[in-house]
């Protein structure tokens, strides 16, 4: 039964926030159960957003339907997955539809197979904007480390993105490089690691920081490369994409339905897996 239009922003954030199931355990002890199974997790100071989502949280007030447009190259696009519909943005399109039950949410996959930043801002109007979309999940840089892109340039890019999508209303996180064998073996990883969560902020959106939440399942919860990466060792598999979309859902919730000021918590260089 839809709510009273009168209740308050507050009020039904509060609800859904206490609804929603599985919201990001603060740390986990292993990356397997007594079972033996992988399990998805990521302290919260990783996987959460540092950017509340307003557009979103404005559309769960008002029951939907809410539209995501997530694009990116070949790991939006779902390279090393076993079928489409086992890519993140597939996954994540059934992850927040059973966590906000009610609402009609559609994640449209834009992502394009090798492309880099200049060429998905070229496509950014037909491929994005023509779509309306509440949210923008915009997923770059492997492709920049991989072909030693100039960290400057692509920074300009990135800003005049940003600029573009956030004139639209919509609200926008950006995904970083994933933490694989073929990208840290490239002297440009952090540079651009970090070039990425400084366009974030100057641009005042929100950032998942992908590259540190599997850095963290490889360092310190000991997981095997090969359990989430393809093959390439540059892909991820499906598991690898099925627990990305699950912890990305837990972190747009949070951001949409629990409205105060969020910050990424202290966490230390031991528990992010740095070395």
């Amino acid at each position: 039964m839809r709510r009273s239009p009168r209740m308050s922003l507050g009020s039904r954030s509060a609800v859904l926030l206490a609804t929603a199931v599985g919201l990001l355990p603060v740390s986990v002890t292993s990356g397997r159960a007594e079972s033996g199974a992988l399990v998805c997790a990521a302290p919260a100071a990783l996987a959460q957003l540092n950017k509340t989502l307003p557009h979103v949280a404005e559309r769960i007030v008002h029951g939907g339907p809410l539209t995501v447009v997530a694009i990116g190259s070949s790991s939006t696009a779902g390279f090393g997955a076993s079928s489409a519909t086992a890519s993140y943005p597939s996954r994540l399109e059934a992850a927040l539809n059973a966590k906000l039950p009610g609402i009609q949410i559609t994640v449209l996959n834009r992502g394009v197979n090798g492309e880099e930043i200049s060429g998905m801002l070229a496509r950014l109007d037909r491929s994005v904007i023509v779509e309306r979309p509440d949210l923008v999940l915009w997923q770059f840089g492997t492709n920049a480390v991989l072909h030693a892109e100039k960290v400057a340039s692509d920074a300009a890019l990135i800003a005049e993105g940003i600029k573009r999508l956030k004139a639209t209303g919509a609200d926008v996180v950006l995904i970083d490089p994933q933490f694989a064998p073929k990208v840290i073996a490239e002297p440009d990883a952090k540079p651009i690691d970090e070039m990425i969560s400084a366009a974030a902020t100057q641009g005042k959106v929100a950032l998942f920081r992908r590259f540190a939440v599997m850095r963290y399942w490889h360092n310190v919860e000991h997981i095997p490369f090969e359990a989430f990466l393809d093959p390439d060792s540059l892909h991820m598999n499906d598991w690898g994409y099925d627990c990305m979309a699950r912890l990305l859902a837990n972190a747009i919730v949070r951001a949409s339905t629990d409205t105060r000021p969020t910050a990424h918590a202290p966490i230390s260089g031991a528990a992010r897996g740095e070395r």
